[in-house]
């Protein structure tokens, strides 16, 4: 964490942190996405020193929240992949053949 920091930047930080890593990023990305994103904040709410341009443009991190995410709630939306952890961790049975379809059928999305 940057100096400076207060304890509400602290816990942002490791949230994302812990975040990215439960989604399967090494700790080293997962570091790093939560420092750029805590300095973003810091920068968009004057709490940094200096801030570029780039940093107070655009959607903050909270408006955002997980647009870009693949699986935002909407089963269509969902990779294969991403079907096929969720029917894993229900353990339903012949996964590793089914097809994407077959896959949200069994998980009934």
């Amino acid at each position: 964490m940057p100096r400076g920091s207060g304890a509400k930047r602290e816990r942002q930080y490791e949230h994302i942190k812990e975040s990215g890593e439960k989604r399967g990023m090494s700790e080293e990305r997962a570091t790093e996405m939560a420092a750029r994103t805590v300095n973003k904040e810091r920068a968009r709410s004057g709490e940094s020193k200096t801030a570029s341009s780039t940093s107070t443009r655009g959607k903050s991190a909270s408006q955002r929240g997980g647009e870009k995410s693949r699986s935002g709630g909407n089963s269509s939306e969902r990779t294969k992949d991403d079907l096929y952890r969720e029917a894993k961790k229900r353990g339903i049975e012949g996964r590793s053949t089914m097809s994407k379809q077959q896959l949200k059928n069994a998980l009934g999305h």
